[in-house]
C-alpha cells in the first residue's frame, strides 16, 4: 500500500488549489472566501452532503462509500486559517493580502484533504461514511472548539477523528507521532503592576512598577527552574513588557503578557498557582497592586493509543516503517485540534515538510512535494479503517 498512484496523478491540481489558498490568506473566523472554494470543489467532487457554517465558518462533506457494513464515520480535520505575518517567500503565487501569509501550511492541509475528499467520491471503497472537515481559527481562535460545540461529533456520527500537521526539517514521506500527549496546553497570562508614577530623578517618591515587573519576569523562570520535576516538560515565557513612554518619568503601570505550556493537568494547575503567587508576593514586597489575569485556552493534545497504533500502520504501509518515527518527543505548541481529541478517540501525525523554513517565520512555504504522502494517508484512513 504505497503512496496511490491517483494522488501522483491529481498532484497538480492539488498544488494549485493549494497556491490559490495561499495567495489570498484569511484569518482566524473570516475564512469566507477559502470556505466557499472548499464547499464548491466538495460540490463538484460529488460529496453526498456539503454543510457550510459548521463552527461559524467550517464546511464539513460527507462521503458514503459503496462497500457493506455498519459503523460510524472517519473524521478528517485540516485547518484553513492564516497568519497575521509579512510574507517573505517572493514565490510568485505569495500573499496578495498584506500583513497576512499562510505560514503554517493550513492551505497544504486544507488542499491534501481536498485531494483526498475528490479520491473518496470517486472510488468510495469503503462501508460507512467519511466526513472531511475543514476548520476555522486553528491559530488562536479555538475554532475547533466551536465546531465540536456546533455538534459536529453527533450530528455526523463521527466515531473516530484524525488530524495531520506539515513538520519542516521531517524529510518529505516521513511521519512522526506518539501515543499520549504530543503537543502542549497552551494558557495565556497578563499581569499589570500599578504603583505611583513621578520624577525619574526621584523614585523615593515614587512606588515604582518597573522594578518590581522585571523582577517578575526573572522569578517566574524559578516556577520551571526550581519547583517543577526536571523530567516533566513545562515552559513559561514572558513575551510581552510594557511600561512608560519617556525617559524622565517613572510609569504608573507596568504590563507584562506571556503564555505557559504544559503536558499534564496537575502540572497546568501548579504553573497557573504559582504564576499568580509569585507575582502577588513581589507586589505586596514592592508595595504595589497587581491583577493578574489567566487564560487557559487549549487543552493538551492527547493521542489515544489505539488509534494512533492504526494510524501509524497505514503510515508505515504508504512510506515504509523506517520512515515512521512511533515515540517522537512530544512538542510544546499547542494544537485546537485536541478539543476534537478531547470528545472521540483518534490521532494527530506529524508528516515532513522536508529541508524549509520553519513554522510561523516569513520565509516558510508549504512543500507540495509531500502532497501525495499526505492526501494518500488522509485516503487509506477511510479504506483500511472502514474496509467492510
Amino acid at each position: 500500500m504505497p503512496v496511490i498512484n491517483r494522488m501522483v496523478e491529481l498532484q497538480d491540481d492539488i498544488a494549485a488549489w493549494r497556491r490559490d489558498f495561499h495567495s489570498d490568506p484569511e484569518l482566524l473566523y473570516e475564512v469566507h472566501r477559502t470556505a466557499a472554494k472548499v464547499a464548491a470543489l466538495l460540490r463538484e467532487f460529488g460529496c453526498d452532503e456539503v454543510v457550510e457554517g459548521i463552527g461559524r465558518t467550517g464546511v464539513v462533506g460527507v462521503i458514503r462509500g459503496n462497500k457493506p457494513g455498519a459503523g460510524g464515520a472517519i473524521g478528517l480535520r485540516a485547518d484553513m486559517d492564516a497568519l497575521p505575518i509579512t510574507e517573505e517567500t517572493g514565490k510568485e503565487y505569495a500573499s496578495r493580502n498584506p500583513g497576512l501569509m499562510h505560514a503554517c501550511g493550513h492551505d497544504g492541509h486544507t488542499a491534501m484533504l481536498l485531494g483526498a475528499a475528490r479520491y473518496l467520491a470517486e472510488t468510495r471503497n469503503f462501508a460507512g461514511d467519511a466526513v472531511v472537515i475543514f476548520q476555522p481559527a486553528e491559530e488562536g481562535g479555538a475554532g475547533g472548539r466551536a465546531m465540536v460545540e456546533d455538534g459536529m461529533m453527533e450530528r455526523f456520527n463521527i466515531e473516530e477523528v484524525y488530524g495531520m500537521h506539515n513538520l519542516p526539517g521531517l524529510p518529505v514521506g516521513h511521519f512522526s507521532m506518539r501515543p499520549g500527549p504530543i503537543m502542549a496546553s497552551t494558557d495565556e497570562f497578563e499581569i499589570t503592576f500599578r504603583g505611583r508614577g513621578g520624577h525619574a530623578a526621584m523614585p523615593h517618591l515614587c512606588i515604582d512598577p518597573v522594578t518590581a515587573a522585571a523582577q517578575c519576569v526573572l522569578a517566574l523562570q524559578t516556577i520551571v527552574s526550581r519547583q517543577i520535576d526536571p523530567v516533566d516538560s513545562v515552559v513559561v515565557s514572558v513575551t510581552q513588557f510594557h511600561a512608560g513612554k519617556t525617559h524622565n518619568v517613572i510609569p504608573d503601570a507596568a504590563y507584562l503578557n506571556g503564555t505557559f505550556r504544559t503536558l499534564n493537568a496537575n502540572s497546568r494547575a501548579f504553573t497557573a498557582k504559582r504564576l499568580r503567587e509569585v507575582a502577588e508576593g513581589i507586589a505586596a514586597a514592592c508595595g504595589l497592586d497587581v491583577e493578574v489575569i489567566h487564560d487557559p485556552t487549549y487543552p493538551v493534545t492527547f493521542n489515544h493509543a489505539d488509534q494512533t497504533a492504526k494510524a501509524a500502520a497505514i503510515a508505515s504501509a504508504i512510506s515504509g516503517e523506517d520512515k515512521v518515527e512511533t515515540q517522537m518527543p512530544p512538542t510544546l505548541g499547542g494544537e485546537d485540534f485536541s478539543y476534537m481529541l478531547e470528545r472521540r478517540p483518534g490521532a494527530f501525525i506529524f508528516m515532513g515538510n522536508g529541508d524549509t523554513h520553519g513554522l510561523h517565520t516569513p520565509r516558510y512555504d508549504f512543500n507540495d512535494e509531500a502532497i501525495p504522502y499526505g492526501a494518500s494517508y488522509w485516503a487509506k484512513l477511510v479504506e483500511t479503517l472502514r474496509a467492510a
